[in-house]
């Protein structure tokens, strides 16, 4: 498929798919949801990839949806908000937190509205000390969406849920890291280093145990402890039969590095 609003492509293990709309400040409209949904339908049967990365082109990461695309003509009808996100972001969301694979965001700029929450659906987030997150929605009359009332008191607690969202005021990456939603900022000339060394990090790790990691955590919010202690059980069951972990219990009687491949 060709993109017209993202990059993508997969090399050496590391998918990166760049949203490249930076003249918007890569805000989302119909197109690009499209392009976006399938690049990441790809990844799900592409076992040449074992790590995506996300990021933007240009100065921002993301600015959320693109409001020229529901501007509404002179008596002409409001776009049902609520379709929009059963058909576009819902998916969205729930494609990057059931990849089989981990998932960086690189915030290289401003993440603003659904693409703050965006970012924070991945399972690392780096970002540039120059980046922020917005949650611009209480400034339209909205909710935040794309699982911001549900990523926000768990990442950051309920208090500084609420500020964030009722006050819609900009965060700064440095602060972001020390309130817990993301998991490192980083100074603007390292970002792309850094991420990429996570991703190579990653693209050399045993893949499937990694996609089990996140999916007992993910999933374990809603467990008691008694439940997810089984769900480690049945886990440890599956991975201790795969052949990334007879590769790394051999490499280690052998003392030498694992040569993982994701099976």
């Amino acid at each position: 498929m060709s993109y017209t609003n993202i990059l993508f492509d997969v090399s050496d293990g590391i998918a990166r798919l760049t949203l490249n709309r930076p003249e918007r400040l890569n805000s989302f409209n119909t197109a690009m949801h499209a392009e976006v949904r399938a690049a990441l339908a790809t990844l799900r049967t592409d076992a040449a990839a074992r790590v995506l990365v996300l990021t933007g082109a240009g100065r921002g990461f993301c600015a959320g949806q693109d409001l020229n695309d529901r501007a509404v003509a002179p008596g002409g009808a409001a776009p049902d908000l609520a379709e929009s996100i059963e058909r576009n972001y819902k998916p969205l969301i729930l494609a990057l937190r059931e990849l089989p694979l981990p998932v960086i965001a690189a915030v290289n700029g401003v993440a603003a509205g659904a693409g703050a929450n965006i970012a924070l659906a991945c399972d690392l987030v780096v970002a540039a000390r120059s980046a922020s997150f917005v949650q611009a929605f209480a400034r339209l009359g909205l909710i935040p969406d794309s699982g911001g009332t549900w990523l926000l008191p768990r990442l950051a607690g309920t208090a500084r849920a609420l500020g964030l969202a009722l006050l819609g005021e900009k965060l700064p990456a440095e602060k972001a890291e020390q309130w817990g939603l993301i998991w490192r900022c980083v100074e603007d000339a390292e970002l792309e280093a850094v991420v990429a060394s996570l991703a190579q990090q990653f693209a050399a790790a045993p893949t499937r145990g990694l996609a089990r990691t996140k999916q007992a955590i993910y999933e374990g919010l809603n467990r008691t402890l008694r439940e997810q202690l089984d769900i480690e059980r049945d886990y440890q069951g599956e991975l201790g039969r795969s052949a990334d972990y007879a590769e790394g219990v051999a490499a280690f009687s052998e003392k030498r590095v694992p040569r993982f491949t994701g099976r």
